[in-house]
């Protein structure tokens, strides 16, 4: 739901001491406060001041700016997302496991999924438009603050094509998609409040202070036998620069590109990368910043047919008008309440279909030896081959986008991809690469806090990512020649890009041209074991530290299939039993 009124606003001069201090009032930073407030004798402090982002170019992607929207405000990107609900396999969320995090796999969140929502089971006109009969299960509501809906929008001819026409390429939807092992297509949830039709977000609760406009500069350490033990951060705020004090933990929920680097500013973080900046090395951990990760997205317009509805009609400033009244003044109705995002969880396939299982094998064994040639993995590499090279797991995600996506070479900010530049209709094919083997960084490059991080997200930079996303890409010619969606795009109508990415190396320009982020940021703060590239432990202890602990999306040790914003809610629940576990035991000694 929406952040209630019922929070507690406070000045900087009048914080007493908490128990906790959350930096960061996002997803997840809002989600873990609420739930440790439930109990009354428990303060918590959220300082909330909005993440930043870079876009230098990249020179994979033929040296283009991408920009990287981050959530900023109370709610964080949970306020400003697509608002797709999706779930993550069952072997994505194993592998975060047998990388040596006990409890992290999918039967240890599967409580933490249902905690965190309450999903509305669709109408019957939804069911039966949209497939969402057999096998999807809505037997189990739960009963978590977030409120999960399906949109009553589906008489959009696309989105009822989009269903038929991976069923006709032989992948109708498998299981509920919800259950952790589903292939094909299938119209996903949002976040969506059915009674409103209102954005439902991160939540909190009646004994939360929030403090608002405030930039937390650096965590506050005092020395001890056995380890360095925060005692508070430092605060910029409208009023000047103050400290906050803390009596058990402070929590980094600032997100995958500042909490590592908050790290960093407090000390905690690679010598070299600390030292450069003039700051004091506390804990040197070079792992702080690396192995970032994120979901690729491509990009592939094209124009619909005559009378076949498109999003970007609302370029119409007064037909948008006209549905913005509608909404207002009808609590909620017409399609502005809705979402008509389609999802379809598609194996790895070329412009043929699913690959043999011999071509997959050759494929990795090409593109994973070593520099020396041998076929010696990492053991994250080798859980992540044994994640992605079944023919049963998704390596991409399609989602049917309802308007056009321009791919400017200097993006403003997101709303430069969004908003309609071309005069023709459009809808948009996404070839999501659920997960890559890139890996980049997120480093500071002064002691100023206000000075953003550099990030380099190194994006295609593995062959392997290329190679299986253009593959995908070239999928797409499939999807967009087989009825009934071929009958829903005007013959010989306009494309974004123009290129008809039907064999290996024009899919590959695609990719280099068209790829952008979708948002999905994680792994700077891995939940790993220290010798193994972790910042964190499996209770999301940063090492080195006694209480300064890390609940975001940059713990994520490997990416998740799907879009995020189910993962982070669960990681943010489980991380406050955790929390709530610690907090008792050190009662009870």
């Amino acid at each position: 739901m929406s952040p209630p009124s019922t929070h507690t606003h406070q000045s900087a001069a009048e914080m007493l001491p908490v128990d906790y201090i959350v930096v960061g009032g996002g997803t997840a930073g809002l989600t873990v406060a609420s739930r440790l407030s439930e109990d009354e004798h428990v303060q918590v402090l959220v300082v909330e001041a909005g993440p930043a982002h870079d876009d230098d170019p990249l020179a994979a992607l033929q040296g283009r700016s991408i920009n990287q929207a981050r959530g900023r405000g109370l709610g964080g990107s949970s306020s400003m997302n697509f608002m797709m609900w999706l779930h993550p396999s069952r072997a994505s969320m194993d592998a975060w496991e047998k990388l040596g995090n006990p409890g992290w796999g999918y039967d240890g969140l599967a409580p933490y999924f249902k905690k965190s929502c309450t999903v509305h089971p669709p109408s019957a006109s939804a069911k039966q438009i949209a497939g969402l009969g057999s096998p999807h299960d809505f037997s189990e509501p739960g009963n978590g603050p977030v409120h999960v809906s399906f949109s009553e929008g589906y008489s959009m001819p696309l989105n009822n094509a989009w269903m038929e026409t991976f069923s006709s390429l032989g992948y109708a939807v498998t299981a509920d998609p919800r259950t952790g092992k589903a292939v094909g297509a299938f119209q996903n949830p949002a976040s969506i409040d059915p009674a409103t039709k209102a954005r439902s977000y991160a939540a909190n609760a009646p004994n939360l202070t929030v403090l608002t406009d405030a930039t937390v500069k650096r965590i506050i350490f005092e020395d001890a036998p056995d380890g360095p033990v925060a005692k508070g951060v430092v605060a910029q705020t409208k009023d000047g620069e103050t400290t906050l004090s803390v009596r058990s933990e402070v929590i980094l929920a600032a997100g995958a590109l500042q909490s590592p680097q908050l790290l960093e500013l407090s000390g905690i973080g690679g010598r070299q990368v600390l030292e450069r900046c003039g700051i004091s090395v506390l804990v040197d951990n070079p792992n702080v910043g690396e192995r970032l990760q994120d979901h690729a997205i491509v990009c592939q317009s094209f124009e619909v047919g005559e009378g076949v509805p498109s999003g970007d009609v609302l370029r119409d400033s007064d037909l948008l008008n006209t549905l913005v009244q509608l909404y207002s003044s009808s609590q909620g109705a017409g399609p502005l309440g809705q979402s008509n995002i389609s999802t379809a969880y598609i194996p790895l396939v070329d412009q043929h279909g699913i690959m043999s299982a011999e071509n997959r094998k050759a494929l990795f064994d090409t593109h994973l030896r070593g520099a020396d040639g041998s076929s010696m993995l990492s053991e994250e590499f080798r859980v992540l081959r044994s994640v992605v090279e079944p023919q049963d797991e998704p390596t991409a995600q399609y989602l049917l986008f309802p308007s056009q996506i321009s791919i400017p070479r200097e993006p403003e900010n997101m709303a430069s991809y969004i908003t309609p530049v071309q005069p023709q209709n459009f809808i948009t094919i996404m070839t999501v690469l659920n997960h890559p083997f890139s890996r980049g960084s997120v480093h500071v490059t002064s002691s100023d806090v206000n000075v953003k991080p550099v990030l380099d997200p190194r994006y295609m930079t593995h062959p392997l990512d290329l190679e299986i996303t253009a593959r995908h890409v070239q999928f797409v010619e499939q999807i967009v020649k087989t009825e009934p969606f071929r009958s829903s795009l005007k013959e010989q109508g306009a494309r974004l890009p123009e290129t008809i990415g039907n064999d290996l190396e024009k899919a590959k320009d695609i990719v280099r041209r068209r790829q952008i982020s979708v948002f999905h940021v994680c792994g700077t703060c891995a939940m790993l074991p220290r010798g193994r590239g972790g910042v964190v432990d499996s209770r999301l202890q940063v090492y080195g530290t006694k209480n300064v602990r890390v609940v975001d999306a940059s713990i994520f040790p490997l990416q998740t299939l799907g879009n995020t914003q189910s993962v982070v809610y669960a990681v943010a629940e489980r991380a406050a039993d955790l929390i709530k576990q610690d907090r008792a035991a050190r009662v009870c000694t």
